[in-house]
């Protein structure tokens, strides 16, 4: 039997050892709910990350940590502007519309599935001000887009600056934050550099059920923890949730198992980038293939999704081992 390498999504990967052994060692009595010792670390330790004032709440699913931030920045009767292949408006089921009690998603195009203050003006400067429409209350963007392409700082800047002046909130969904900050050099900061909200994903990046919501108003977190209650987010032992946070945060492991990832995409794609739809700024890779060679890759062994016509999607993750990511680079290019 062919073994199957792995490129479908990083979803599929495993937990990382460290964290393991972080949920094991949280393994005794404490307080419940958020009201532990590993839970009150939390602010504190992203606000050092970031370095400026923050709060950070854990909840399981990246769904749910992007609902629940958009939520802070956006009435009932509101809009919120994202990208039209945004995973809130693509692949959250129409999450968001129930966490915002029917906000109103505006999509708005632009390359690489990332926004442009150029590109959100023309969408909502014909918008009338008066309540027979939707009004924009926030931009949603994320970190990497959809295609794999990583926001600049001097991007993110143009961003808020914009949404500020606007009087917009600015929420990055960061499914992908660490694998795009990894691109940027490693800092954390540049990676989110003048957004009010965070959904910062570690569960693609080697960890079990946890992701971060992070508030850079820390009064907004007071809101988000009765939104976290009512939305069925409020674990009773939320101390392992914390645990794989601050195990992944520990000696930078979210950075480091980014770059791994990010690396194995560099290599698969070496030699066959006439093939890219896209640069390769994170760990997704999206190459023109016929439905032949797809087939030729799939008979090899090789794991990984269809992308529309002619197009084909391959992830990398923590534990991609190097004699895959070449194995299929070779593949590829042999096409």
């Amino acid at each position: 039997m062919t073994q199957i390498k792995p490129f479908l999504s990083d979803n599929a990967a495993p937990v990382h050892p460290r964290l393991w052994e972080a949920m094991r060692a949280a393994d005794s009595a404490d307080n419940p709910y958020d009201g532990d010792a590993l839970s009150a670390e939390l602010d504190a330790r992203f606000t050092d990350l970031f370095g400026r004032e923050c709060a950070a709440l854990w909840v399981a699913t990246g769904t749910a940590a992007n609902c629940l931030a958009l939520a802070t920045l956006c009435q009932p009767h509101g809009g919120v502007v994202c990208h039209e292949e945004a995973h809130i408006e693509v692949d959250e089921g129409g999450a968001p519309g129930f966490y915002l009690h029917g906000a109103k998603l505006m999509l708005c195009s632009g390359e690489g599935a990332k926004l442009t203050p150029e590109g959100i003006a023309a969408l909502i400067d014909p918008i009338r001000d008066d309540v027979h429409q939707v009004q924009p209350h926030a931009i949603a963007i994320t970190q990497a887009s959809e295609y794999g392409c990583t926001y600049t700082p001097g991007e993110l800047a143009a961003l808020s600056e914009f949404a500020k002046a606007r009087g917009l909130g600015l929420h990055m969904d960061g499914a992908r934050f660490a694998n795009a900050a990894a691109y940027l050099g490693g800092s954390a900061a540049d990676a989110a550099h003048g957004v009010d909200s965070l959904a910062f994903g570690f569960i693609k990046n080697g960890g079990m059920s946890a992701e971060a919501v992070v508030l850079f108003d820390p009064e907004a977190a007071a809101l988000v923890k009765y939104r976290r209650k009512r939305g069925g987010h409020l674990q009773c032992k939320g101390r392992y949730l914390a645990a794989q946070i601050l195990a992944m945060l520990d000696g930078d492991l979210w950075l480091e198992n980014a770059r791994h990832a990010n690396a194995a995409a560099q290599e698969i794609v070496a030699g066959c980038t006439e093939r890219l739809l896209h640069p390769i700024e994170a760990n997704e890779m999206f190459l023109r293939l016929t439905a032949q060679e797809r087939e030729a890759l799939r008979a090899q062994g090789f794991a990984f999704y269809d992308w529309g016509d002619n197009l084909a999607r391959f992830v990398t993750a923590w534990d991609t081992r190097e004699e895959d990511a070449v194995a299929l680079g070779k593949a590829i290019a042999s096409l």
